[in-house]
Parts: structure tokens; C-alpha cells; sequence
């Protein structure tokens, strides 16, 4: 496989390089390509502005997603924009390493996503009708792409469980697996979790680089989240909302999007 590795973090010598590092020397020991794309030490540009159309008539309104959408359209994207969607095109599976602050991605992959997501690209993709609702939520520019998430948070497991007091992790980062990742079409595969990544304490990377062994050896053959596709069946048009008696026993909230 081709594999592309978007990890966020500003230390070579953190808890998240030193993971990259044994996922990528497995990835290539078991004779898989890879390209990185360490954001910080691209110096990534995460705000969006006026800047990223370059075919945007300088002080007049900036309504993103058309800008976006005209630029994409016309190839008049950054430079760095296009790199990065040429990774994309060129991927088989994205692998996207992140430490969680404060509950959420940093805020220069958040930009790699708004500045590289482009509309037209992927959002605002497909016919919006009584019966579809766009491409997207299965299907888009990334379908047949696997992606995952590597997050590292520095609070113990059980402050993640169900009756943890920061939240349940599943609820926490399904904006991220399934907003971000499943909406362009990724096939999207369980989070690598490591916690207490702030503790130095031996056994933390250990347990996280064993951890990261295994995915790395079962990348192509793990079983995916079973999200619910958008435009198959299971949600009602136009209001694009799960059909009653889809859910199952015990399924609340984030849940009844899974099918399984």
C-alpha cells in the first residue's frame, strides 16, 4: 500500500514522533510506501484567508466556500494545497497522528483540513435533490482510501470511559472519524488510543508502540467502523435523518450511526 502519515505534533522528540517512527519503520518492513507530511515542520499555514484563492479579487467579500469552490474549480489553489491533495490522490490509506487538546485536533491539522478539504473537492460534491443529498458520508473524493487516527491524551483511560468525567473518547473524536474523515468518503478504521501520553513513565510507550505494531501489521484486513452511508437506504430524504427502528437496543446519539 501507499501510505501517507499526517502527524501534528511540534516535537521530533515527543511521545507522537517517537510512535511515527515505529509505525513507519513497520510500514516500510512489511513493504509498504510511505510519505509524511509533518505539519509543523512544513511550517503549515492553518488560518484561511483571502490568500489561499489565488484568483480572489484582493478586499473584496470572502464567502469561503465559494471562494474555495471557484478556486478549486479553475486550479487556482495554493501550491501547498495542491501538494497536499496530491497525496491524497496518490494514497492508498492516510494515517493522521495528533495529540488531543482540548478535546479536539491542534489547531494547524484543524487548518490542514479547512485549507486542503476544498469545496468542490471534498464538499459540496454530488447532486442535492429529493432523493440525494451530495456525495458524501461513504462516498467522495476519498472512497476506497482507508484512514485512522493516532491520538495520544495525557488523561488515564478511565477519565475516556462512558462515566468519565472528560467523556466518553468514542463521543469525544466522532466529529473527527466521522466528520472529518468518513464525510470525503475514507473507509474509516478504530483509533489507536494512548493515554496518559504525559507521564514518561516506561511502560506508556511500550504499550503504545505494541499498539502501533499491531495496526501497522493489520492495516489492510482490520475491520472498518461500520458508519451508515448517507445516500443507501438507511436515512430519510430530503431531511437526511436515520429512518425509525434502524437504530439498535442500547444505540444513542453518535451510535445510531454505526450499523453494527
Amino acid at each position: 500500500m501507499k501510505v501517507l502519515y499526517v502527524i501534528a505534533h511540534p516535537d521530533q522528540r515527543s511521545l507522537n514522533h517517537s510512535l511515527m517512527n515505529v509505525g513507519i519503520k513497520r510500514l516500510e518492513e512489511n513493504g509498504h510506501e510511505v510519505r509524511v507530511s509533518d505539519l509543523y515542520q512544513m511550517g503549515w499555514k492553518s488560518n484561511v484567508d483571502e490568500d489561499d484563492f489565488l484568483n480572489h479579487e484582493k478586499g473584496s467579500r470572502l464567502n469561503i466556500p465559494d471562494s474555495s469552490g471557484k478556486a478549486f474549480k479553475e486550479g487556482k489553489l495554493t501550491p501547498d494545497v495542491i501538494a497536499e491533495q496530491e497525496k491524497l490522490k496518490w494514497a492508498d490509506a492516510v494515517i493522521f497522528q495528533f495529540p488531543l487538546w482540548w478535546f479536539s485536533v491542534p489547531a494547524i491539522l484543524k487548518g490542514w483540513f479547512d485549507r486542503v478539504f476544498a469545496s468542490g473537492y471534498a464538499y459540496n460534491v454530488g447532486e442535492y435533490n429529493e432523493t440525494r443529498h451530495g456525495t458524501r458520508y461513504g462516498e467522495g473524493i476519498m472512497e476506497g482510501k482507508r484512514a485512522f487516527c493516532v491520538i495520544s491524551a495525557g488523561g488515564k483511560q478511565e477519565c475516556f470511559s462512558e462515566r468519565g468525567v472528560n467523556g466518553y473518547i468514542d463521543d469525544l473524536i466522532f466529529p473527527i472519524n466521522h466528520g472529518m474523515l468518513f464525510y470525503p468518503g475514507f473507509t474509516v478504521l478504530p483509533p489507536v488510543l494512548v493515554f496518559r501520553g504525559d507521564s514518561k513513565r516506561p511502560e506508556v510507550f511500550q504499550n503504545a508502540s505494541k499498539a502501533i505494531l499491531e495496526r501497522m501489521d493489520t492495516i489492510e484486513t482490520i475491520k472498518p467502523i461500520a458508519y451508515r452511508k448517507q445516500n443507501f437506504g438507511d436515512y430519510k430524504m430530503p431531511d437526511v435523518t436515520l429512518k425509525e427502528g434502524l437504530e439498535k437496543p442500547g444505540q444513542t446519539h453518535f451510535d445510531i450511526h454505526i450499523s453494527e
